[in-house]
């Protein structure tokens, strides 16, 4: 796939002035910047050398220090003190090196340092006060920059609406046998998505799962693998980020055609929505999906970039990097990741909370009462169940992703009868789990707030929903997968024992 570095993309932004008119206060200010400034492979290839002098002199340094104690109840998981597996999640264990992103217990997620407020701030956005940008995140999460310098009023209002957010410089162009989306990933990225990738999907029967169809029609992409080729030339490996920094960002192009599909195939008329050269990665994706409100294109913005990471250690996350490190490419470890990501544990339970939420609903009404939702409460849990949409593996308060959902909804749809009842549960649930006193988090997740929002605006079929979350998370995967090629990091390889192991080793010092 050719390329077109900054002086090629600039001149081709000078033709389509004509045409786009609100592009041109945008030429202008794009003729200011330094060449470095335009070029996301550039900037990575003078970020690269330093951070792998870093990462030697961490090892040099601090190689022998201790990142903490495991102990074996971190490897083992107990109910009620009895051991019912020998899987315990490892929890509490520091064994990863994930730079885009740091989770902190109290504060919550961090992408390169930034709160989810200070991204809301920061980030371009579409319009004044609005959402921000995802590729706006991407390209903080590729090189822990805003923008390389860009600050959100340094763009006009009308030049941010289009969608052209106009600091970086590549193009890639080619013949495209489907209607695919506008993407402006850096300058200008239309994606190429073969048509036997949507024959690969429709060999599948329509009930097939949403998360089913749409990881295989990832895989199918693979095909189209720059790294898998440039492997079997005999690439040099201090080269190996190269093609995977290729494949990463096709990728994250590729995945909002394939998701829209599996929409449109399952819910719709299979027809297919072409993109609009007008919008963004998120405001195309709600497009391509057949939602158009402006109100539902700030949603698909925030909820990308909100969902597109969450520190290494998660199932998605941890699944895609310990793939890559086999030096599978990034498609291959990103369908791993979704397959993943489509458990009930993980991504899934998005759809479970939307599903819950109407079954108080059905019981009790709209109106329910906070005595009615306190015993319906209850009896989820009394059935063995748990409640969906609270608690998390590392966060010990409310998770900031459903904070800025409910900002959201406060902002745009304050009267809903489901945001509503989601507030009351904010009052009723914690307490309860409290109660309990076998929940270490009894706060709202991510997962409790984004169903509602989607519904809202008519995307109400849940079993959809953790695509979405899929190709939100495509951003914080691929940007990790290429710094652990670009730092050589080795395959993962962690150590198992036995019980009786643990027996014999373990015993002497309990």
């Amino acid at each position: 796939m050719a390329f077109f570095r900054s002086v090629t993309a600039l001149s081709r932004l000078r033709s389509r002035v004509g045409q786009q008119s609100n592009l041109s206060n945008s030429v202008r200010w794009l003729q200011m910047q330094s060449s470095a400034d335009l070029d996301l492979h550039s900037q990575l290839k003078e970020m690269i050398p330093e951070q792998q002098e870093r990462l030697k002199k961490v090892k040099s340094e601090l190689g022998k220090a201790q990142l903490g104690n495991i102990t074996v109840d971190m490897v083992m998981f107990y109910v009620n003190s009895c051991l019912v597996e020998v899987i315990g999640g490892m929890r509490g264990m520091t064994g990863l090196l994930w730079e885009t992103s740091l989770l902190d217990p109290d504060e919550g997620i961090r992408f390169r340092g930034l709160s989810i407020p200070e991204c809301q701030k920061l980030l371009p956005a579409a319009k004044p006060d609005g959402e921000p940008l995802p590729e706006g995140l991407l390209w903080l999460l590729l090189t822990g920059k805003v923008g390389g310098g860009l600050r959100c009023d340094m763009i006009s209002c009308t030049e941010q609406r289009a969608g052209r957010w106009l600091v970086q410089g590549i193009e890639r162009s080619c013949h495209c046998p489907r209607p695919v989306p506008y993407i402006p990933l850096e300058l200008h990225i239309i994606c190429v998505v073969e048509y036997y990738v949507y024959k690969a999907i429709d060999a599948l029967p329509v009930t097939a799962h949403p998360m089913t169809q749409f990881a295989s029609g990832v895989m199918a992409l693979q095909v189209q693998s720059e790294f898998q080729e440039a492997y079997e030339k005999g690439i040099h490996k201090s080269k190996y980020w190269e093609p995977t920094y290729e494949d990463s960002l096709n990728l994250i192009a590729r995945v909002p055609v394939v998701a829209a599909y599996v929409y449109q195939r399952i819910y719709k008329d299979g027809k297919i929505i072409p993109k609009d050269d007008s919008l963004d990665y998120g405001g195309n994706f709600s497009h391509m999906l057949g939602f158009d409100d402006p109100k539902m294109l700030e949603l698909m913005r925030l909820y990308v970039t909100i969902h597109s990471d969450h520190e290494g250690g998660n199932v998605s996350a941890h699944t895609g990097h310990l793939v890559a490190s086999a030096l599978s490419d990034p498609y291959l470890s990103f369908a791993a990741a979704l397959n993943g990501l489509a458990g009930p544990l993980h991504g899934l339970a998005n759809q479970e909370v939307l599903l819950w939420i109407k079954s108080v609903v059905d019981e009790c009404g709209e109106n329910v009462t906070t005595e009615q939702l306190k015993d319906y409460v209850w009896k989820t849990l009394n059935s063995g169940k748990v409640v969906p949409g609270f608690g998390h593996g590392v966060l010990r308060k409310t998770d900031p992703r459903y904070t800025c959902q409910r900002e959201f909804a406060l902002k745009h749809l304050p009267d809903d009868p489901l945001f509503q009842l989601v507030s009351k549960l904010f009052e009723v649930v914690p307490p309860i789990l409290t109660k309990l006193g076998k929940v270490k988090n009894p706060w709202p997740n991510v997962d409790a707030h984004s169903g509602v929002l989607l519904n809202h605006f008519g995307l109400a079929e849940a079993r959809y929903y953790t695509v979405l979350f899929g190709v939100s998370r495509s951003l914080g995967i691929c940007s990790q997968l290429i710094w652990d090629r670009a730092l050589g990091l080795p395959l993962e390889r962690p150590k198992s024992v036995t019980l009786d192991w643990i027996e014999k080793n373990c015993k002497k010092a309990a």
